[in-house]
């Protein structure tokens, strides 16, 4: 029995001078787990004479209750201190300043692709969206591409299997469009291209691409010219001017790459934007258009040509890296 009254006494002792809950924790676990001090005394039974047995077991567990008692109280003494001072720790001064937000913004390229559909779609022409991850059929066959071609050699790609690739030319929704729709057509499409290039300071293997075509009766080179006028317009001013040069693209005929110039970029020298021209018939019959009563144009350029030029832009590279401080200076 000195015993039971030795572990009670020195228990009751560690309990009263604990600061804390967590160590009233560990002296629960010391005293009162299933390996505790005084739980253990009960091994000690069976070393006992039969007499002295149910005498001895009941001081155990008198024992444990009392301390039981005297630990929950603790736990209740010590638990209001503890909330008070996480309260404290936490407190928030209502009188000081609050934070600004951080006000994110969008990148340079949203703004230019934002603008881009602003003015085709109130030109008339319809949004379009094809997959990144593209069929070969439609990025090469559809649009006129003879096998092994070497205007294919200018498109090197990333091949996933040999009949899908990423797609290299926003141009692949054409075919997609003409499987599902007939004459008179006017599409558009913007999205990431890519290419198997050397990333440099004008060249990146990812890109973003704005590919729009118009298919209808008498259309003409001249339905084109006028466009990509209204187009530069809104992009580059009312001065900026277009100039077509004949150029060959397999998905064209006649073909032309054009070009802007405007006083207010580089001393109003001509800067290339992309390539464009007639849809050739052979796409057109394919689709089971009938080249005899329509005809249509495409065009397509790289969105990054557009803040390129209209704020100096001089490295492709800085689209893609995320770097804050270039960022900033746009929107």
């Amino acid at each position: 029995m000195q015993r039971i009254a030795e572990v009670e006494e020195k228990a009751v002792a560690a309990i009263s001078a604990a600061a804390s809950t967590d160590e009233l924790k560990l002296l629960d676990q010391q005293y009162l787990g299933k390996k505790g001090e005084l739980t253990g005394l009960m091994r000690l039974i069976g070393t006992l004479p039969p007499e002295d047995k149910p005498q001895f077991g009941g001081a155990v567990n008198k024992a444990k209750a009392r301390l039981q008692g005297v630990l929950d109280a603790r736990v209740e003494s010590l638990k209001g201190g503890e909330r008070a001072a996480q309260y404290e720790k936490e407190r928030i001064d209502v009188t000081l300043p609050g934070l600004t937000p951080q006000a994110g913004r969008e990148h340079v390229l949203q703004l230019a692709i934002n603008r881009i559909h602003a003015v085709l779609g109130t030109m008339g022409f319809e949004y379009a969206e094809g997959p990144e991850l593209e069929d070969f059929k439609y990025n090469f066959d559809w649009l006129n591409y003879p096998e092994d071609h070497p205007a294919m050699d200018e498109q090197d790609t990333f091949y996933i299997t040999d009949d899908t690739l990423l797609r290299t030319q926003g141009t692949a929704v054409q075919g997609r469009v003409f499987e599902i729709e007939k004459p008179p057509l006017r599409h558009y499409s913007i999205g990431r291209t890519f290419r198997n290039e050397t990333v440099d300071r004008t060249h990146a293997h990812t890109f973003f691409q704005v590919d729009c075509f118009m298919v209808d009766e008498g259309v003409s080179m001249a339905h084109l010219k006028g466009t990509l006028d209204t187009l530069a317009s809104a992009m580059f001013g009312d001065e900026a001017k277009v100039r077509f040069r004949p150029d060959f693209f397999p998905f064209v005929e006649p073909g032309v790459d054009y070009a802007i110039s405007t006083p207010k970029l580089f001393g109003g020298k001509w800067v290339e934007l992309g390539g464009a021209g007639m849809i050739h018939p052979n796409i057109l019959r394919r689709a089971g258009i009938d080249t005899e009563k329509y005809s249509g144009f495409a065009f397509g350029l790289g969105v990054e040509r557009i803040p390129m030029m209209a704020w100096g832009i001089d490295d492709l590279r800085n689209f893609l890296e995320n770097d804050q401080r270039f960022l900033e200076q746009f929107g």
